[in-house]
């Protein structure tokens, strides 16, 4: 008798285990299909062609920096400067193509963000700055940098700029240039970070930082490069928002750092470093493009639609982390 209670609790207990195992690997996707089945009930409109690849679009900018905060993320350090680097991002872009060819004129706006993430993240990796009050203060500097250099005002390429306005906002494989884009790193990150060296010592970093220095890794060189990256690609967010707009402006990114984050977490992520997924990260992305969506499509105001969002990110992180709150 004692022997068969014995084996039905650890058959229970191998069942309650492989059922957190199952929601956290594939606790964002069933997220992301339950609001499809809502988006869909509350309006016909919104899996029509035209609205996906207006989501599509319209993510393309948060995708592509929340790749970069991943990252960051997964060596348990966080980037709150995304949003400002992706402004600079924008009116450099806008400057500097009026003065030169337009690849040298974007390599160089992705070099002024890459730049910003080396400065934060030699602060933080060689001189062990927190990464909090760091990347907060790269965020104000990057931000003032954008206003003075636009002078607070919108900046229009003009006609050299044309070609990366018509890449904005026109077509690839059907899908919008931006999405493509923005879908291509999705990819190339998919690949660095799971078939690598980098990608396996990041997430390595993340889950025993002095595991991985002991082992001999130069630990801070790693952390530096995902700031880099991070930063890099905010600034490609940038213009690509400035190609999509037409417009260089210092305002574009504002609050985009938190929207990124929750991006991420939702996705699965932990703040904790070493856990986290390219996949989760995009459906994370994804889902916050359709939540905002819905709330278009419903009408709902734009300042109550941040107080709802606030609350169902609230609701999607606690259900992406149902099965340890189960446990406890």
């Amino acid at each position: 008798m004692t022997d068969n209670a014995a084996t039905i609790n650890e058959t229970q207990a191998q069942s309650r285990f492989n059922f957190g195992k199952a929601f956290r690997q594939y606790g964002t996707f069933i997220i992301f299909v339950l609001l499809l089945i809502v988006a869909q009930a509350q309006s016909d409109a919104f899996l029509t062609e035209r609205n996906v690849m207006n989501v599509l679009r319209q993510m393309s900018g948060i995708g592509v920096m929340a790749i970069g905060m991943l990252f960051v993320i997964l060596t348990r350090g966080i980037d709150l400067s995304v949003g400002s680097i992706a402004a600079l991002g924008s009116v450099s872009a806008a400057i500097l193509i009026q003065s030169y060819p337009l690849p040298v004129a974007l390599v160089m706006a992705i070099g002024i963000g890459a730049a910003c993430g080396l400065i934060s993240g030699a602060l933080i990796a060689f001189f062990r700055l927190p990464a909090f009050v760091i990347t907060l203060a790269m965020m104000t500097a990057a931000r003032g940098f954008a206003l003075i250099l636009s002078n607070g005002q919108p900046i229009m390429p003009g006609p050299s700029g044309a070609p990366l306005q018509a890449f904005g906002t026109s077509f690839s494989l059907g899908f919008p240039n931006p999405a493509v884009l923005m879908i291509g790193l999705f990819a190339l990150a998919f690949l660095v970070l799971n078939y690598s060296r980098f990608g396996r010592l990041v997430k390595a970093i993340g889950s025993n930082e002095e595991a991985v220095r002991l082992s001999g890794i130069s630990v801070p060189w790693y952390v530096l490069s995902v700031y880099v990256i991070s930063g890099a690609l905010a600034a490609v967010a940038g213009v690509l928002i400035t190609s999509r707009s037409g417009v260089g402006s210092a305002s574009v990114g504002a609050g985009n750092e938190l929207d990124v984050i929750a991006a991420v977490v939702i996705g699965g992520a932990s703040l904790m470093g070493g856990r986290g997924g390219v996949i989760n990260t995009f459906i994370g992305v994804m889902i916050l493009g359709v939540i905002g969506n819905i709330m278009n499509l419903a009408g709902v105001p734009g300042y109550h639609q941040q107080v709802y969002l606030g609350v169902i990110i609230v609701v999607a992180v606690l259900i992406q982390n149902g099965s340890t709150l189960f446990r406890r």
